[in-house]
């Protein structure tokens, strides 16, 4: 996967990765947001499992994911919508929900139907590597990449110990908080990439809170890859499917 971003990174100063609630509000319009997603530029999407506490999502998305939930969406659902999306679209895509998920799913399970998928990544919030050891053994067999995820009260030595663990990107969190906020891009978050920079090799994504071509422009050359997600749920529920492509067109 690191691969892949890299070889996007050598045409584009910043990709875009973007994010949607597999079920919300239903599969139909998920595969019409993808195909807008990908068709405007889009670099990479994550496609989350709808859980009932994603603890590190705000109203927007915690709301998508109570209604997806609500509309009778299953992981084995979810699982034969990624294959399809995935045979489509030559993009990597990564799945992101909560430990429990997997947990419950079994974890081996898990990984061999994403890899037989051709699923690239999975992000997994409430998962620390202490307690992660199977997980990213399995992670190795599979080739499916763990992102691991700094945040602004991550010290030094934490984020080198993370950077241990991670594959493909990291993904740094903007701000305190969950997602959703619009955030600030000042000296203090200017100091935070810099030390996210000093503890990886790995290309750095950004998200939390970025909403607009302003944010976008303020992470070139600091970041690697912009993070958009609560955003075009929003949009969707305003204003249709059909507003996102002009939207991803216009973060360029």
């Amino acid at each position: 996967m690191e691969q892949q971003l890299r070889e996007r990174l050598a045409k584009k100063d910043i990709l875009l990765m973007t994010h949607i609630v597999l079920g919300y509000p239903s599969f139909d319009v998920n595969r019409e947001v993808i195909e807008q997603m990908v068709a405007n530029g889009v670099d990479c999407i994550e496609m989350q499992i709808p859980f009932s506490e994603p603890m590190a999502d705000g109203p927007v998305i915690l709301k998508a994911n109570q209604d997806a939930l609500a509309n009778g969406t299953r992981v084995a659902d979810c699982f034969s919508f990624a294959e399809e999306i995935i045979r489509q679209h030559n993009i990597p895509f990564l799945f992101m929900t909560y430990y429990n998920i997997i947990f419950k799913y079994g974890e081996e399970a898990f990984f061999k139907r994403a890899a037989d998928i051709g699923m690239k990544g999975f992000i997994i919030p409430d998962l620390p590597p202490e307690m992660g050891e199977t997980f990213l053994a399995l992670a190795d067999k599979y080739n499916i990449a763990p992102i691991l995820i700094f945040a602004p009260t991550s010290t030094d030595n934490r984020m080198q110990e993370l950077a241990t663990h991670g594959r493909g990107f990291i993904y740094c969190v903007a701000r305190r908080g969950v997602t959703g906020k619009k955030s600030e891009f000042g000296d203090d978050f200017a100091e935070y990439l810099e030390r996210c920079r000093a503890s990886t090799t790995l290309p750095l994504a950004v998200g939390f809170g970025i909403q607009s071509k302003e944010d976008i422009d303020a992470l070139r050359g600091k970041a690697d890859m912009a993070v958009i997600g609560s955003r075009t749920i929003k949009l969707v529920e305003s204003e249709g499917a059909e507003a996102v492509g002009p939207f991803i067109a216009g973060l360029r």
